[in-house]
């Protein structure tokens, strides 16, 4: 499967990439990481540094791409143009009432992507 983790600064982002990375050691996927600035991380150099760093301690080959500007369409544009399977992306914080709340990101994502798009809480 060809997939497209989206990954900004959050703790959400972090747990995607962890999930997502034990997922594609054990399947064998096509992984491609797409990082992102959600105002949360210190620049896209070190969110970048992180990832390539997580890739090699856990011993899993993917490409490292940067969306630079309006992230939620530039994940669904690359998604489209590439032909993705599937986009993962962190999400899915409960408020104190049980719902369901994700970031604007991951919302964009979901009402606009031609593919499956997993949430990882």
């Amino acid at each position: 499967m060809k997939l497209l983790l989206g990954v900004g600064g959050r703790t959400e982002s972090a747990r995607a990439l962890e999930r997502t990375l034990s997922r594609t050691r054990e399947t064998g996927d096509d992984l491609t990481v797409a990082v992102f600035d959600d105002g949360d991380a210190a620049s896209l150099d070190e969110l970048e540094a992180r990832v390539r760093d997580a890739l090699v301690s856990r011993g899993v080959d993917g490409e490292v791409r940067r969306v630079e500007h309006d992230a939620g369409s530039g994940i669904v544009e690359l998604a489209e143009r590439e032909g993705f399977d599937r986009i993962v992306l962190g999400g899915g914080e409960r408020s104190p009432m049980g719902k369901v709340q994700v970031g604007a990101v991951a919302q964009y994502v979901v009402v606009n992507a031609p593919v499956t798009v997993t949430l990882v809480r």
